[in-house]
């Protein structure tokens, strides 16, 4: 899976440069807040709405910054993920502005949305069963028979470094709005986000408490059997996320 040398674990310079490349590409979605909710809170209330990312998902920044870094030899074989709707759609569009085939390993009960997005953006799409097998494994082989790069949905540098590049935004437009940010609360599924935006956020704005969130019934980043033992159920300090960049234990 030829691709330039990445960092490991990425720095706040990756999630900069990771800014740069994104520029003109990624859209600055707005910070909002509402005066009426504010009152009602006897604070401040501050949203970055990603919903208005390109795709409509974070998940464009991370895919951009990743197959940006694909060698110019190794475009023509493509990129593969795997992913229920988000990532596929953000790997899908940064493969069609370079031109590469994108090859994406989606389950066979996605959202209909999802998987129609992924394929008008140019994505093949190939479905596996949830139940009966491993949508990694499946992409791993299916990016070694072609010979094409594998791009995952968190757990990998260049993901991280794209995510984070959320925080840096989010500190610079609270800054232009006079907002010191007392606490930031991230979303949490594999740890891209919440990871990247620790490190732009650790520079940026360092005395900001980071939290990650989860839905209460489906918090598996907390439940998960993998370091710290205390996973992300305690308040991180400040400036920090709560795992060494998310990285779970590979299987060997």
């Amino acid at each position: 899976m030829p691709c330039s040398p990445a960092p490991d674990p990425p720095t706040v310079a990756d999630v900069k440069d990771a800014a740069r490349r994104l520029r003109g590409h990624a859209v600055r979605t707005p910070l909002v807040e509402s005066a009426r909710l504010n009152e009602q809170l006897g604070g401040r209330l501050l949203i970055k709405a990603e919903m208005l990312q390109r795709t409509g998902a974070f998940k464009f920044r991370g895919a951009y910054n990743r197959v940006s870094r694909i060698d110019e030899a190794a475009r023509p074989r493509g990129v593969v993920a795997y992913s229920s709707g988000n990532h596929a759609q953000g790997v899908a569009v940064a493969a069609a502005l370079f031109g590469i085939p994108a090859l994406i390993v989606m389950p066979e009960d996605a959202a209909a949305t999802k998987i129609e997005g992924t394929r008008a953006y140019g994505a093949e799409v190939v479905f596996y069963d949830r139940a009966r097998e491993s949508r990694e494994e499946l992409a791993e082989g299916l990016a070694a028979e072609r010979g094409a790069t594998l791009v995952p949905s968190y757990d990998d540098p260049y993901i991280i470094a794209g995510q984070g590049t959320v925080g840096l935004e989010l500190a610079a437009q609270a800054r232009d709005m006079d907002a010191p940010l007392d606490a930031v609360l991230v979303p949490c599924g594999g740890g891209g986000l919440i990871a990247g935006c620790a490190l732009a956020l650790a520079e940026e704005s360092p005395d900001t408490a980071i939290y990650a969130v989860e839905p209460a019934a489906f918090d598996d980043t907390a439940r998960g059997p993998w370091p710290p033992a205390s996973g992300f159920a305690s308040p991180p300090a400040p400036g920090r996320s709560a795992t060494p960049f998310s990285r779970r234990p590979q299987a060997s």
